[in-house]
């Protein structure tokens, strides 16, 4: 088992949030948004992989090999999906604070109400 999934997970994770709190530009905001998510899928395959392990297709395979974790892989997947979905929708929204408001920063969006 390595340290490195792990810490580069975290480095992700620290990266992403870091960009979030001195991002001054919605389009930037989500891009942080997703290298944060990103690290996610790093942190959820660590946790899943094991060293020698095959594929869990059990039709070719003798009953005492290892096998890697279905359920990590799905949840994994379904992690990129939502992250895609969310992703979507700021940018959108994103889009069309920038058609309203004319800016993209949040700063001057919150200073201009009614």
């Amino acid at each position: 088992m390595s340290f490195l999934p792990y810490a580069v997970a975290a480095w992700l994770f620290l990266v992403g949030l870091y960009g979030i709190v001195t991002s001054r530009h919605l389009v930037h905001l989500i891009v942080c948004l997703t290298v944060v998510q990103s690290s996610s899928y790093v942190l959820l395959l660590a946790i899943g992989y094991l060293a020698g392990a095959q594929a869990p297709v059990f039709a070719d395979i003798p009953p005492d090999t290892p096998i890697v974790d279905p359920v990590v892989q799905a949840l994994t997947l379904t992690d990129v999906v939502v992250e895609a979905t969310v992703s979507a929708l700021l940018f959108g929204l994103a889009l069309q604070a920038q058609k309203r408001f004319g800016t993209v920063n949040p700063d001057e969006i919150a200073a201009m109400k009614g």
